[in-house]
């Protein structure tokens, strides 16, 4: 008659146990690598996008990308505002082939970047998902009004972008205020009001 060994059962059931623990847990990296578009997601995105924002290392910077109304080269204006950790920048341009009218350069610091990024942060600046395709393509959207680009850049390279315009069918991906932020960014460049309120 077979005698009965409790010591045989436990390392039994610590080993399927394990093995239960280790399947769970490939289970929720699967979920976590190949199913982006749920909340969980979107929320990892947007504190990632948060940290980049808040980052002041050299090569950091934030754009913003005025256009004005689709007209006849002649008259067509747009301008451009580039706020990093060691300049600020204003060019306003004529005609499609962006010809500079004005340019300001000035000096920057970091503290000073620091600020103007944590209120960028406040006003949910990139707390968006970046569109893409044809819903990215900015050509010829809000042909009687104006477009509103937004980007941060490192190294000059644009790692995430936002757009909105003045046409209510062309919202774009921009989840904030327009209107605050802007002003921060022209608020950043003495005398860009003045202008910037020439060009239309």
């Amino acid at each position: 008659m077979a005698t009965y060994k409790p010591t045989r059962v436990i390392p039994i059931a610590l080993t399927l146990i394990v093995i239960a623990i280790a399947i769970a847990g490939m289970v929720s990296l699967a979920r976590f690598m190949f199913f982006s578009g749920d909340a969980g997601s979107d929320s990892s995105q947007t504190e990632i996008s948060k940290y980049l924002l808040v980052d002041t290392s050299a090569d950091r910077a934030v754009r913003m990308v005025v256009r004005g109304k689709i007209v006849a080269e002649e008259t067509f204006r747009s301008y451009r505002i580039q706020i990093s950790p060691n300049e600020r920048t204003l060019v306003t341009y004529q005609g499609y082939l962006d010809q500079p009218i004005a340019t300001i350069s000035l000096v920057n610091n970091i503290p000073a970047y620091e600020q103007f990024v944590y209120a960028l942060q406040k006003l949910n600046f990139m707390n968006a998902d970046e569109q893409t395709g044809d819903k990215n393509d900015l050509r010829g959207i809000c042909a009687t009004g104006y477009v509103y680009d937004f980007q941060m850049l490192k190294a000059n390279e644009s790692i995430k972008q936002l757009w909105t315009s003045s046409c209510s069918v062309s919202s774009g991906s921009l989840n904030a205020k327009i209107d605050p932020i802007m002003k921060l960014f022209i608020d950043q460049i003495p005398e860009a009001k003045s202008i910037i309120g020439k060009l239309w």
